[in-house]
C-alpha cells in the first residue's frame, strides 16, 4: 500500500502532544507526590580523604613484551 497525498504522519498531527497540565497529571499518576525538598542544613558535605585503590594494568609495549628476536 503506497501512502497517498492525503495521509499525514501521526508525528505531525496534534493528537500526540500533551498540554503541561496533562503532563503534570501523568507524572503524578506514575510517580505519585514527590517528597519534600531537602533543606541545606540537612545536607552533609563529603570529602575524599584517600584515593581509592584501583588496579592498574601495565601499558602494552610490544618492544619489551614480545618474544626475543633470533639472530
Amino acid at each position: 500500500m503506497e501512502p497517498s497525498d492525503e495521509e499525514v504522519p501521526v508525528a505531525e498531527t496534534d493528537c500526540g502532544k500533551f498540554t503541561d497540565e496533562e503532563l503534570a497529571f501523568l507524572r503524578h499518576v506514575r510517580f505519585g507526590t514527590l517528597p519534600p525538598r531537602s533543606k541545606p542544613a540537612d545536607l552533609v558535605e563529603t570529602v575524599e580523604t584517600e584515593q581509592p585503590w584501583l588496579p592498574t594494568r601495565p601499558h602494552f609495549d610490544p618492544g619489551t613484551q614480545g618474544p626475543p628476536l633470533r639472530t
